[in-house]
């Protein structure tokens, strides 16, 4: 196959016409086109789901068949019965070439398609085979999920520069929030972890070897990774706890930490089929000072929630245990370490490159188009601004008048 993206040939056709051949669990609209709707039809799904994420290139882990089911159990387990998966599949004979896994969320005002787990996942994106078109393959997709389960707009948060979504997103969109960045270490890049640590800057070496220095004059500093299922659920809950208490005092929060479900989600996670959780900690005397945990998936390391002694700051141990963590993604020979949104200091020491994220909105009623742009383009970031701005103090209050705090 050349280089050239290949079209869509026997996918395109009338998408929005309901085919004869589809059931209670899958929609089917057109030839080689079909939404999941159901967790049978999910199930059914999964192996061919699987083997087009091997396939996939990029930071895929939050639209993966095990990132997916486990939204799936969850929600099931806490009898969410406003849950609607609207999974949109692109097939050739017996072969997933392409899909969208979204869920639709109805509120007082519009009914919006969003990220499967959206409330959880930190990269939006879908899964397209290479050589695919994914401008063709993403515009039967949405064609197909709006046909199934109409809606006012489609919200895509955090949309990394160069993925499929961003390289298939229609010219019509409309970009919403503030641009972000995603700090990323290519380990594939170089040979071992020794010469990436070498292109750090001699004076940071300098000066995180001289805070370490300083804490194992009192006792040894340890870097352990947990190998059980014990040992990451620890990590996993005193990060959560640690990052929750962490907010509250910044009078922040985050829309995975205003939902009453994250701990719970969290939890369950070390149980999760197919989910692969790196989980790690640095200890002085014994104690956690750093820890983190995250996902790998496709050779690729997912730092998804971390905590740290803010009594040893001056020490910088979230730094220093960064580096650890990087030399374990290295030890396991993944290619890379994605440390998501947003940017902070103490990953650009560590980062090889920062990624663009941003937020897209495709309107597809009046509703949606005058929503989008009256709250999420016009009031919502002004008032994030605002509350930005203000003191700590009385961000704390407002959060805790809102019910976030």
């Amino acid at each position: 196959m050349s280089g050239e993206a290949a079209p869509l040939g026997g996918f395109s056709g009338p998408v929005f016409s309901m085919g004869s051949s589809g059931s209670r669990d899958t929609q089917a609209l057109a030839p080689g086109v079909s939404v999941v709707r159901t967790r049978e039809a999910f199930d059914a799904l999964a192996p061919a789901w699987q083997a087009l994420e091997r396939q996939a290139p990029g930071a895929v882990f939050f639209q993966s068949m095990a990132w997916c089911r486990a939204v799936f159990d969850h929600e099931a387990a806490r009898g969410n019965s406003r849950f609607e998966p609207v999974i949109a599949v692109l097939s050739e004979g017996e072969t997933v070439k392409a899909v969208l896994p979204l869920e639709r969320v109805k509120t007082l005002m519009r009914k919006v398609l969003v990220p499967f787990g959206h409330a959880f996942a930190q990269y939006s994106d879908f899964l397209v085979a290479p050589g695919l078109d994914p401008t063709a393959a993403l515009a039967v997709l949405v064609a197909a999920a709006t046909a199934a389960a109409p809606s006012d707009m489609l919200s895509f948060l955090k949309v990394r520069k160069g993925s499929a979504l961003a390289q298939g997103m229609p010219a019509d969109n409309l970009v919403t929030g503030t641009p972000q960045g995603a700090p990323y270490v290519a380990l594939d890049s170089f040979p071992d972890y020794p010469a990436y640590f070498q292109t750090i800057k001699s004076k940071t070496r300098k000066n995180m070897r001289n805070a370490r220095n300083r804490l194992e004059r009192e006792a040894p500093l340890v870097h352990r990774v947990a190998e059980d299922r014990e040992d990451i659920l620890g990590v996993i809950e005193r990060t959560y706890a640690g990052r929750a208490e962490r907010l509250k005092d910044q009078g922040l929060t985050s829309r995975a930490f205003s939902d009453d479900g994250f701990h719970e989600f969290c939890r369950h996670l070390p149980d999760a089929p197919d989910v692969d959780i790196l989980a790690t900690s640095l200890l002085h005397k014994g104690e956690p000072v750093a820890e983190q945990w995250g996902f790998v998936h496709n050779r690729r390391y997912y730092a998804f929630v971390a905590a740290r002694d803010f009594g040893n700051s001056d020490e910088s141990p979230g730094k220093l245990h960064l580096g650890e963590v990087i030399r374990a993604c290295s030890d396991r020979g993944l290619k890379g370490a994605d440390l998501l949104v947003p940017v902070m200091p103490y990953k650009l020491t560590w980062a090889t490159d920062v990624v663009e994220v941003t937020d897209h909105a495709l309107p597809l009623t009046w509703r949606g188009r005058l929503l989008t742009r009256f709250w999420d383009q016009g009031l919502r970031p002004r008032l994030k601004r605002a509350v930005m701005a203000s003191p700590k103090g009385l961000r704390s209050v407002i959060m805790r008048a809102l019910g976030r705090g």
